[in-house]
């Protein structure tokens, strides 16, 4: 069996100096007073950070038509108006995982958030916290596991775990995460090769952080970003780096100054999911599942969750939308675990469409990572009320009081 590695996680955050002040963090009133739903939220983030920063969240993969199908799976699926019902007590809030939520949706995992606003990851724990919903921490983020569970003020937080080939390395993460004290437990299993996105070598980005003659225009182009974001990392932690990753040794994917890292997953199977099982002693998911198949093993294995992702649209190029395999998966498991959709959601009408097909609640990443861009914390606690508020009047039209009432009489699903 492999023996715990123990990493220094006291040299992944050193103490601020005077100058982190540089650019003091201050939300965007005017910027978030124009931004009415979370394609304004979009557009305002893309138009304030750098475009590769932007593009390397934003965009999917090859010719990008998993990213457009996971549109067009919810704008496909239509919803029928409940009429003569009294909705006036109507409520969004929800029990995830046997506890209670302000809605049935937790953020996903973005490893990106620290470059999109300062301290990001931070941000978004803080408005998760605020907002009543879970945080999910990506393991490629800016900030370390247990800052970001500091930040969290105890609320509701879980851990997504790339697993590495160093397969020690990742189990040391795991009991992190744990002794923070991260809830519940997301295995990502659809990332078995590296994605094809081209638009990060046109544009010269790469994470870890390096610079480069693309990289350093686009940036110039950019100050509020520059000033606001890039420099106040650059003065408290130096160029930005991937905060969980180890320091020494490894091969693979280079996480500087540091430690190399094999990042490849074409070597997990169900063994690693069961090591894991066994060692984590709360809630665990996994997080890419497409296949019916793959879902009973999941029950099998004595899983809690599964998350049926396409990874939005960011890893195989032609995969199917999340929203149109969840009734074959459902119709598989049952209630035997919790079905969890992610990849798309950009509407409160989504989460309801979702949860009438059969979800118990969803996964969004981009709709917080836009707000956070914009306006740190408020930013994201924005993102979330243009969320919930619209999934609110969704409720009031189809005559439903509550989460539990939402049900396939709500839809209409155009037939093959």
């Amino acid at each position: 069996m492999n023996q715990p590695v123990v990493i220094d996680t006291k040299t992944a955050t050193p103490a601020a100096p005077p100058l982190a002040a540089i650019a003091p963090q201050k939300a965007q009133a005017g910027v978030l007073s124009r931004c009415h739903n979370i394609a304004d939220l979009r557009e305002a983030s893309r138009r304030r950070l750098p475009k590769g920063v932007f593009e390397f969240f934003d965009r999917g993969s090859e010719d990008e038509i998993a990213l457009r199908g996971n549109r067009e799976a919810f704008h496909n699926v239509k919803m029928r108006n409940k009429v003569l019902v009294d909705v006036s007590e109507r409520t969004t809030a929800a029990t995830l995982l046997g506890k209670p939520a302000t809605m049935p949706l937790a953020i996903a995992p973005t490893g990106v958030a620290g470059v999109c606003w300062f301290e990001g990851e931070l941000a978004l724990a803080r408005a998760a916290a605020k907002f009543g919903v879970p945080f999910t921490l990506a393991t490629p983020s800016l900030s370390t596991i247990e800052s970001v569970a500091e930040a969290g003020q105890g609320a509701r937080q879980w851990f997504q775990l790339y697993m590495w080939r160093e397969r020690d390395l990742s189990h040391a993460l795991v009991r992190r995460a744990q002794d923070a004290g991260f809830e519940t437990l997301i295995l990502t299993v659809d990332t078995a090769v590296p994605p094809v996105r081209e638009y990060n070598r046109r544009n010269g980005f790469s994470m870890p952080f390096t610079m480069n003659p693309k990289a350093l225009v686009d940036m110039s182009l950019h100050p509020h970003w520059l000033f606001q974001t890039m420099a106040p990392h650059y003065f408290k932690y130096g160029m930005p780096r991937l905060a969980n990753f180890p320091k020494d040794g490894g091969s693979g994917v280079a996480n500087k100054p540091g430690r190399i890292v094999n990042q490849r997953g074409d070597n997990l199977t169900w063994e690693d999911v069961k090591f894991l099982r066994d060692m984590w002693k709360g809630p665990m998911m996994i997080k890419g599942v497409h296949l019916a198949e793959d879902a009973a093993r999941a029950v099998t294995e004595g899983l809690d969750g599964l998350v049926i992702s396409n990874h939005g649209g960011r890893n195989l190029a032609t995969a199917v939308a999340s929203l149109d395999v969840l009734p074959d998966i459902k119709a598989k498991v049952g209630d035997k675990l919790k079905v969890i959709v992610d990849s798309g959601i950009r509407r409160g009408s989504d989460i309801v469409k979702a949860l009438a097909l059969g979800a118990d609640f969803v996964l969004s990443g981009r709709p917080t990572l836009y707000g956070a861009s914009v306006a740190g914390e408020e930013g994201a606690l924005h993102a979330l009320r243009i969320l919930r508020d619209e999934m609110d009047s969704t409720m009031g039209f189809i005559g439903c009081n509550n989460v539990s009432e939402i049900g396939p009489k709500a839809v209409w699903v155009p037939k093959a």
